[in-house]
C-alpha cells in the first residue's frame, strides 16, 4: 500500500516522494494511471483465426509516427488457472495481424467500461452489449458503427516489455481512417476535439471528458526577437 513518505532535502513541505525500487508492480501501476492523466482510450476491435469476434479498450495507446502514420498499445496479460496467457486482443492481433481501434465518445462510457469485463475467449463483447458494426475496407475486424472516429490497422511489430517481459507493446499501421462528418472541421483540418468529445481514461475507476479546449498560436522565436535576447544574456554572461 502506497503511504507518505518522508519529505526529501529541498521539498516542499507538502511534496512526497515514491522510489519505484521500494514499491510493488501493483502500486507503481496505482501511480502510474494516476499521474499519466488523461490517457485517450482505444477500443479495439479484432477476430481470432476462427473470426469470432472481440473488443475490449485500452488507455495504454498513442500515436508513435507519420510516415507511415503508426500507433501503439500496450497490451498485458491474464492469470487463467493459475498461468499468464495473452488477452484477447493481442492473441487475436498476433493470430491475424489486424485490428481497428475504434475512438469512443463521452457517451459511450457506460459500453466502453462494460466492454473491459472478463469473458470467455470466443465470446463476443460486440455481440454481448448489442454494438452495430459497419465493414472494414482493408482488414477483417469490424468497426463499432456508433463512433465518430474509426483506424483500421495491421501490425507492424510487437515489442516486449518489462521485467519479466510480459507487457507487449503492439505496434500497428494505420491503413485507413474514418471520420464522421460531424467531427470534421475544414478550419482545422481534421477533427474537432470537442465536437468528437473523445472519452479518456483517468485514475482509479475515473474517465474523463474533453471538456473545454484551449487554442494558442505556436511562438516564432525569431519574429519575436526571442533568439536576439538569448544571445545578448549569453553575452552579458
Amino acid at each position: 500500500m502506497l503511504r507518505r513518505s518522508r519529505r526529501y532535502p529541498g521539498a516542499p513541505r507538502t511534496a512526497m516522494r515514491f522510489d519505484s525500487a521500494a514499491i510493488s508492480p501493483k502500486d507503481a501501476y496505482a501511480l502510474l494511471i494516476s499521474t499519466i492523466v488523461p490517457r485517450p482510450i482505444a477500443w479495439v476491435s479484432t477476430l481470432d483465426a476462427a473470426g469470432h469476434s472481440n473488443l475490449a479498450p485500452f488507455s495504454f495507446f498513442t500515436g508513435v509516427a507519420s510516415r507511415p502514420p503508426l500507433l501503439c498499445l500496450s497490451i498485458g496479460q491474464r492469470r487463467v488457472d493459475g498461468t499468464m496467457q495473452p488477452k484477447d486482443t493481442l492473441a487475436n492481433i498476433q493470430a491475424t495481424g489486424e485490428f481497428v481501434v475504434n475512438i469512443p465518445s463521452a457517451a459511450q462510457a457506460g459500453a466502453v467500461n462494460q466492454s473491459a469485463a472478463e469473458l470467455a475467449p470466443g465470446t463476443s463483447e460486440l455481440d454481448a452489449l448489442q454494438l452495430p458494426t459497419a465493414p472494414s475496407v482493408h482488414v477483417k475486424p469490424p468497426r463499432v458503427a456508433s463512433c465518430r472516429v474509426q483506424l483500421e490497422c495491421k501490425l507492424d511489430q510487437i515489442v516486449w516489455l518489462g521485467h519479466p517481459a510480459t507487457q507487449a507493446l503492439v505496434v500497428g499501421q494505420v491503413l485507413c481512417f474514418h471520420i464522421d462528418d460531424a467531427v470534421w472541421s475544414d478550419a482545422l483540418h481534421g477533427v474537432d476535439p470537442l465536437a468528437l468529445d473523445p472519452l479518456s481514461r483517468l485514475g482509479g475507476k475515473a474517465f474523463g471528458t474533453t471538456g473545454q479546449a484551449i487554442e494558442l498560436d505556436r511562438p516564432d522565436w525569431l519574429a519575436s526577437g526571442f533568439s536576439a535576447a538569448v544571445a545578448r544574456d549569453k553575452a552579458s554572461k
